[in-house]
Parts: C-alpha cells; structure tokens; sequence
C-alpha cells in the first residue's frame, strides 16, 4: 500500500500546485530542492518525508491533512479505480484547472449561473 499512498500524495500535490498557478522550479525553489524532486514526488517516484511534507503544505497554503485527503479504509479501493482510470487525471488537465481557476474568480451569483448554464449545456436539470 506503500506506494498507492506515495502515488496519491504525489497526485494531490500536482493538483495544488497547478491550481495555484506554480512551476515546479517555483514549488522547488520555496522548499529547497531542485525541480526533478518535485517531479519525482509528483509520479510518486520518490517519498515525501515527513519535514518536507510539511515545507510543502506551508508553501502550497494547506495543511498536511489535505495530502491525505481520500485515504479513509472505504476510498482506498476507489484510489486504485482513480490511479487507474480517468476520474483522477480529469483534474490533472490544464483546461480543467484554468476552469476552476476562473470560476472562482467570480463572485456567487455569476458562479450559479455559470453552473446553471454548464448543466443545462448537457442536458441536465437543476432539481433544487
């Protein structure tokens, strides 16, 4: 499980700093390591320890917690689906990441009928 759990948290760390708009040189340089570090971290290649894990989630603005976030006994099994289908690479796109980089740019109201006009867009129907 070992290294299910390295993947992930290198998965989550990709995603954190591709919604912030971040380099891996950027990311390397606030916690002093070289960019071929970050990257490995992010393919799971190599563990985080437990200080660096620390240096990243203070750049990165999160708490440690957040790397861990869908580690519960029930999603363990949903983590080997995810690794290996397209649900956890749908958040890994840059379009998807500039999507939600900009939608929360909005304020509420433009947000709901953002959203109100992508699910009317696919057919889908507001029930609330």
């Amino acid at each position: 499980m070992g290294n299910d759990i390295d993947v992930h948290l290198g998965k989550r760390l990709r995603r954190r700093r591709r919604l912030l708009g971040l380099t891996q040189q950027q990311l390397a340089g606030t916690v002093g390591v070289r960019f071929q570090q970050i990257q490995k971290y992010e393919c799971g290649a190599n563990r985080i320890s437990a200080s660096r894990l620390w240096q990243l989630s203070e750049a990165l603005e999160v708490p440690v917690g957040y790397f861990y976030d869908g580690l519960s006994d029930a999603d363990r099994r949903e983590l080997a689906t995810e690794n290996s289908g397209e649900g956890g690479e749908m958040f890994a796109r840059k379009e998807t990441l500039d999507l939600i980089r900009a939608y929360y740019q909005l304020g509420e109201r433009p947000r709901r009928r953002l959203l109100d006009l992508a699910k009317s867009l696919n057919g889908e129907t507001d029930a609330a």
